[in-house]
């Protein structure tokens, strides 16, 4: 293990090797020497100058995670860099170009979903960071298909987030059906919470109002720059009936990361309203439906992102629309992880990025 970070790789008994952040069995995360990874057809190496810290990446550090992991696993799905080497029968990506990439690191693109345009679904997809090896180290392998420019002008520390902005965009605009004039309540003001508040506004949606836990006091200041109307610290108490016509919102977006909010989006949604559920709480629900029931309500999961929504999102970032520089609370070498990874789980942070390509 090194504490170093290898901006090149470095020759160890004639074998390239660097340091990544390897998530090696449950509750185990440390820098360790691994191979640079050697690409395949259609792959591309990418040595990476940012990567930004998830949620998931802390929940696989505390083994706090409902999904399967593949260890040994080098963290890190939400990344860019320049193209170091590329196997490929055309020219639109290049050695020297800045791109971000995609988390479907595998899928059977023969898979119906896949066939439709969403791979996100196949129930094959394996992700950067749990089922392959991810980018929190100096290179990572990617596939070409997961590729995009970085536009002109925009620092390579947020274009590594259009990740979790593809999530909110895809949980919004996608599957949020919020459309102006709407209100909306955002539940959880993490970074996903905090990007989804965004995308509310910019889709125009009227009213904007972000709940959080009385712990959340600073985060709900945050929500102000990113397009909240309102906020509400801790319970909704009589808030939902003195908004409007006091029927509820329009639209739900729970992002938070336990399931007991679910209740609260339930009580809070307007009859023919829509819940989008994209924060992940693998905690039993332990409560009725018969309010969705009720209401007529839709419910509707989110998950992930596809190739047109990231596109959608670097145009967005590039023109200002999404400003991330409000959320991003650190930005580190790859040496400095533990801190990060400490401060986000403390919300001393909302997000870290990491850079593997800078000394300490």
């Amino acid at each position: 293990m090194s504490e170093g970070v290898e901006q090149s790789p470095v020759q160890n008994d004639g074998v390239e090797t660097m340091t990544a952040l390897v998530n090696y069995e449950s509750e185990s995360v440390e820098l360790q020497e691994v191979e640079v990874p050697e690409i395949k057809d259609g792959q591309a190496l990418l040595r990476v100058e940012a990567v930004g810290v998830c949620g998931s990446d802390i929940h696989q550090w505390h083994g706090s995670n409902s999904w399967e992991v593949n260890y040994p696993v080098t963290l890190g799905h939400e990344f860019g860099g320049v193209i170091e080497e590329i196997d490929s029968d055309d020219d639109e990506f290049q050695p020297g170009d800045r791109v971000v990439s995609e988390t479907a690191a595998v899928i059977d693109e023969k898979n119906p979903l896949s066939r439709q345009g969403k791979y996100n679904l196949d129930p094959t997809r394996l992700g950067f960071g749990y089922g392959v090896d991810g980018a929190m180290a100096s290179y990572v392998a990617v596939p070409e298909r997961c590729l995009h420019h970085v536009p002109e002008g925009l620092p390579m520390e947020q274009a590594a987030l259009t990740e979790p902005c593809s999530v909110a965009y895809n949980a919004v605009v996608e599957n949020g059906d919020v459309k102006p004039g709407n209100d909306v309540l955002i539940i959880g003001p993490g970074q996903i919470g905090l990007l989804a508040t965004t995308m509310a506004a910019e889709s125009g949606a009227s009213n904007v109002v972000v709940n959080g836990l009385p712990q959340d006091a600073e985060r709900l200041e945050t929500a102000y720059e990113m397009g909240a109307t309102d906020t509400v610290e801790g319970e909704l108490g009589d808030y939902v009936d003195e908004l409007g016509d006091g029927l509820g919102f329009d639209c739900v977006i729970d992002a938070s990361g336990v399931m007991a909010t679910f209740e609260t989006a339930m009580a809070a949604v307007r009859p023919n309203g829509h819940i989008t559920k994209v924060g992940w709480g693998p905690q039993d629900l332990n409560a009725t439906l018969d309010p969705i029931v009720g209401k007529g309500v839709t419910v509707q999961g989110s998950f992930s992102h596809n190739w047109s929504v990231w596109e959608n999102v670097l145009t967005m970032l590039s023109t200002g629309q999404i400003d991330v520089e409000p959320i991003i609370g650190n930005v580190a070498p790859l040496s400095e992880w533990r801190e990060c990874f400490e401060g986000m789980h403390d919300r001393e942070y909302v997000k870290c990025v990491l850079k593997p390509g800078e000394e300490q």
